[in-house]
């Protein structure tokens, strides 16, 4: 299948003007990774030479990001109604042999490309007058963002967030079967058969991607229903992020490649 992005703009990859977006609140504290269990936990022994447990805010399977011994960065937090204190949030992964950060936290994504469409550095989502988030539409699912303006009407984005690499510069999604994207897929096309603009954004948790493939032999069926939902007139957007221990922030837009 032909590289895809939905609109003409983004056929050609482009820097995107620098500005300071997502900083994380404290400084990051480095670690080495034991290892990953029961899917939200990680045990790290940091450089002070304590050993911690840590949240690990991501569903997915992380291939290649749960190596034994890599380091990884963590956040923390002062919370009283917190179990654990650290949070997993920075991995270095070393593809054709230049390490790189790559963010693991899924649950930044939607606050980066609000802050990046608010900033106006994602042109292809400009000029419309609000922004919501987790607003409801489709078959009891919530959007994203939901962009609006009375000249340009509705413009729906969802996001997913992006770490997995296999081969040198080329970023994939999905890293596991994903039932629940193939679902939002089928509603962001039912959102332009009414005449709606709709918008699947991918989010590239790292600095080294030149472009975003589909993972097909991970997940056929989201192949699938992708392909479905660009024939309908689903635009696909790759957004690659700048990631450091102080702050995480936009900084080109990349091919999406069926």
């Amino acid at each position: 299948m032909p590289a895809v992005a939905g609109c003409v703009r983004l056929q050609v990859a482009h820097d995107i003007p620098s500005v300071r977006l997502m900083q994380f609140p404290s400084p990051l504290i480095r670690g080495r990774l034991i290892q990953r269990y029961k899917r939200f936990l990680a045990d790290v022994e940091l450089d002070s030479g304590e050993t911690v447990t840590a949240t690990c805010p991501n569903t997915g399977s992380m291939k290649g990001l749960t190596a034994p011994g890599s380091t990884v960065w963590l956040s923390t937090s002062d919370s009283p109604t917190r179990k654990y204190r650290h949070t997993w949030e920075l991995i270095a992964q070393d593809i054709g042999g230049r390490p790189t950060l790559v963010g693991i936290n899924t649950g930044l994504p939607n606050r980066i490309m609000t802050e990046a469409i608010e900033a106006g550095k994602i042109a292809p989502l400009e000029g419309y007058a609000s922004l919501k988030r987790e607003q409801k539409y489709g078959r009891n699912s919530r959007i994203d963002i939901l962009l609006d303006d009375e000249g340009k009407g509705a413009c729906y984005v969802e996001i997913k967030c992006v770490h997995l690499m296999r081969k040198p510069g080329l970023a994939e999604f999905p890293d596991s079967v994903t039932e629940r994207g193939a679902k939002h897929l089928g509603e962001l096309a039912d959102m332009v058969r009414e005449g709606k603009r709709a918008v699947m954004v991918f989010l590239i948790q790292r600095s080294d991607a030149k472009s975003i493939s589909l993972a097909r032999d991970i997940d056929p069926a989201y192949g699938a229903a992708f392909d479905a939902a660009v024939a309908a007139g689903v635009e696909a957007i790759g957004v690659r992020c700048r990631m450091s221990e102080t702050e995480i922030t936009v900084d080109r837009l990349v091919k999406v490649l069926g």
